[in-house]
């Protein structure tokens, strides 16, 4: 403690202001905290500035310079399409400062201090919030880390101007011509579709068998064949080894069934996984438990081993998504409130933004089985209802997921044209434990394709109106 510093006492001290700590300090403040949120970067966190809404954007920008190409089976055509990617970049940017700009105003609406600096543990207790000139110490009676996480850099591979991190793909100032991406997961994939639809030659190295090892094959493939329409190149069991660099470009090398091969690019995308930030903030200090991938260990209402200090969102288990981030701080704050609030991940949905885009909430058939739940899979295809046909969008399927005794919808798994979207009616099914009767009976508008979900349902209740 410095001379002079006199430490300032708040009810909930909130480490990191992305989608989870922001989420968890307005909770708590709303409860009758008096509650200070401390960030190092931007508020708003990785999501907001440089993960989930750029990378949409992006996303979003992509479809639209292809659809903009026009569709010869539909009778449009179109002479030449021109994209201003530094125009790209100025809409994505602006869409980025508005939301980092209405968390800022929701913190100060519902009174939490905003602070800005990085945190270091004393006690548990007492942290030092430390900025470029001064230090201040905060005591707290409770307090949530939400400190999210970073990139992983993989040995051969270090970050550069040609060798990129998610962050650096989405701050690109040109299409590249050529862009290796190691990595096939959600945010390798998400990206690579982006890119390929601005018209890069994509090529992607996964380690796995597959693209999306998450998601269940017959999902992956689809959005694998799309890929490779839009001129991408696949090559999977692939082991990067290491990347030239040169003046214009890289020269990586990598190893598929014991040979080994090279590619050239532009610029190579390293999407590996990310890795919590759990390193910098003295949690030694304290005495909180991590776990073997530096991960904080927490019970059933985020609490660690330390009882008045939560962890939620990148560095806890589970997937690093901001949506699982923003509902664990507020149980956290819940709890710190003495609420009995509890985490439940049965109706937590994942989602890529892939091309078409790939969604599941709850159970699929084969994790049913496994955990001895005697259950059933309906199946209905977007080729056979009536929007995704005038949106000449076909390709895809919803499959529902039931408890063969009573028809409870224990899951569901989409890939399809907004995929995104239909899958929160399903996570509600799973979540207020539903029945397949139930989505059967409610009365969806036509033509949508929401009513892909009505027609899924009606075939497990044994009464299928649109397929024989």
């Amino acid at each position: 403690m410095v001379v002079g510093d006199f430490p300032i006492e708040v009810d909930t001290l909130v480490v990191g202001a992305g989608p989870g700590g922001y989420v968890a300090a307005i909770r708590a403040a709303q409860m009758g905290q008096k509650v200070t949120i401390v960030e190092k970067d931007a508020l708003g966190g990785t999501c907001l500035n440089v993960g989930c809404i750029p990378s949409k954007a992006l996303i979003q920008a992509g479809h639209t310079a292809q659809q903009a190409q026009g569709n010869s089976e539909l009778g449009i055509t179109t002479e030449t399409v021109s994209v201003d990617f530094s125009k790209v970049q100025e809409w994505k940017e602006n869409i980025v400062n508005r939301l980092t700009s209405g968390v800022q105003g929701l913190l100060k609406g519902n009174k939490v201090d905003i602070v800005k600096g990085e945190v270091y543990f004393v006690d548990d207790k007492t942290v030092r919030v430390m900025d470029d000139k001064n230090s201040q110490t905060y005591k707290f009676n409770n307090c949530i880390i939400a400190t999210g996480s970073r990139p992983i850099e993989i040995p051969g591979f270090k970050f550069s101007e040609r060798v990129l991190d998610s962050t650096g793909a989405l701050a690109l100032k040109e299409i590249p011509k050529k862009m290796v991406v190691i990595g096939g997961g959600y945010i390798g994939t998400e990206l690579s579709s982006a890119f390929a639809n601005f018209g890069t030659e994509i090529t992607i190295l996964e380690g796995t068998k597959n693209i999306l090892g998450g998601f269940e094959k017959q999902m992956s493939q689809l959005v694998k064949k799309r890929l490779t329409k839009k001129g991408a190149s696949i090559i999977t069991e692939a082991m990067a080894k290491g990347v030239e660099e040169t003046k214009d470009g890289v020269k990586v090398t990598y190893e598929v069934k014991g040979e080994e091969e090279t590619v050239e690019a532009d610029y190579v995308l390293v999407t590996v996984g990310r890795r919590p930030n759990t390193d910098e903030l003295g949690l030694e200090q304290v005495g909180i438990e991590l776990d073997d991938r530096g991960l904080v260990k927490i019970d059933k209402q985020c609490r660690t081993n330390v009882s008045n200090i939560y962890a939620i969102g990148d560095i806890v288990a589970g997937p690093p998504l901001a949506h699982k981030a923003s509902y664990e701080g507020k149980v956290a704050a819940e709890a710190i409130s003495g609420e009995k609030s509890a985490i439940d991940y049965l109706a937590m949905p994942a989602v890529v933004f892939s091309d078409p885009e790939l969604a599941s909430v709850g159970y699929t058939e084969k994790e049913a089985k496994e955990a001895g739940i005697d259950a059933k899979a309906s199946k209905f295809p977007f080729a056979a209802n009536g929007r995704a046909l005038s949106m000449n969008s076909t390709d895809g399927f919803l499959k529902l997921v039931t408890r063969k005794e009573d028809g409870l919808v224990i899951g569901a798994q989409i890939a399809g044209p907004n995929a995104s979207d239909m899958i929160a009616e399903l996570g509600l099914a799973v979540e207020a434990g539903m029945t397949a009767e139930d989505i059967a009976l409610t009365i969806h508008a036509h033509p949508t394709l929401g009513e892909i979900a009505m027609e899924a349902a009606d075939i497990a209740i044994g009464k299928p109106t649109h397929m024989l």
